[in-house]
């Protein structure tokens, strides 16, 4: 007797508007889909270029009031928005916690949080990363097969970039206190914190000169530092650059997103989400 796939009779048995809506937000094969991904991506543009206009302080005397009436309309926009792709998708939780997910909603929280503390709408910036689909929508999917690569890079070097930064952290520590022994209060280092301030500031080769070494011991071992600031940038980006050699390229990826999971990155041949197991 032949097994069915009872997902698949689940996927079926889904209200038709719910498979419509999922298809129109979620889907970008479709002329539906485009258009609704092409206004999307202008509407999160021009709600990004309100909030920055309105932090000039000439535009935002003169106008003001329409652009703070611009940002409650894309915020509800964007809201219904939201809670449609919530209602379109098989298993809502999956869509919620995912990282897409969570940008989707914190798009649309600090213009509310604004009603009751000044400042938070200015966040509202963060929707400039939900246009990350524009690579889906045109169609760019060697762009994220590369980022794809990348991502699987900087995931197999998280272990050794953490040992490499706990090492630095060790070795700031010993040079800050050194320096605060050497060079004291009087020179500007106040305290081992102060000290290990300044230590970061000149490994790292940025030297905002607000602490200065001024004893000549100091300023040698400062010497000493700046060189080994230069070693130490790029230890992360060797070890980056050799995971990167060693990712195999994936597959052409499919711009279909999982109808339960809603998420995307599927090969272009998959029966089922590689995610969840959902027929596709």
């Amino acid at each position: 007797m032949e097994k069915k796939d009872f997902r698949a009779i689940d996927s079926e048995k889904a209200p038709s508007w719910k498979r419509k809506v999922h298809e129109i937000i979620f889907g970008a094969d479709t002329p539906a889909g485009k258009l609704f991904d092409v206004i999307l991506l202008w509407a999160i543009l021009l709600s990004v270029v309100a909030v920055i206009l309105e932090t000039v302080d000439s535009i935002g005397e003169q106008y003001g009031s329409i652009l703070n009436v611009l940002e409650w309309g894309f915020t509800i926009l964007f809201s219904i928005e939201y809670v449609l792709r919530v209602l379109s998708v098989g298993k809502p939780t999956k869509y919620i916690f995912s990282f897409m997910g969570i940008v989707d909603l914190l798009s649309t929280i600090p213009t509310y949080i604004s009603l009751f503390v000044a400042g938070p709408q200015y966040l509202l910036v963060i929707r400039t990363i939900r246009l990350l689909r524009i690579f889906r929508i045109l169609k760019l999917t060697r762009y994220l097969s590369e980022a794809n690569v990348l991502k699987t890079a900087l995931r197999a070097s998280a272990i050794k970039i953490t040992v490499f930064i706990g090492g630095v952290i060790v070795l700031v520590l010993i040079l800050g206190t050194l320096m605060y022994i050497i060079e004291g209060p009087e020179h500007g280092f106040t305290s081992i914190p102060t000290s290990m301030y300044w230590t970061i500031v000149t490994i790292t080769t940025v030297g905002y000169g607000d602490i200065t070494p001024s004893t000549t011991l100091g300023q040698s071992i400062a010497s000493v530092i700046m060189l080994l600031g230069y070693g130490i940038i790029a230890v992360p980006t060797g070890i980056v650059t050799a995971e990167m050699t060693r990712t195999r390229k994936p597959a052409e990826i499919s711009r279909q997103a999982c109808p339960d999971c809603s998420k995307e990155g599927h090969d272009v041949d998959a029966k089922h989400c590689k995610y969840c197991g959902s027929t596709m």
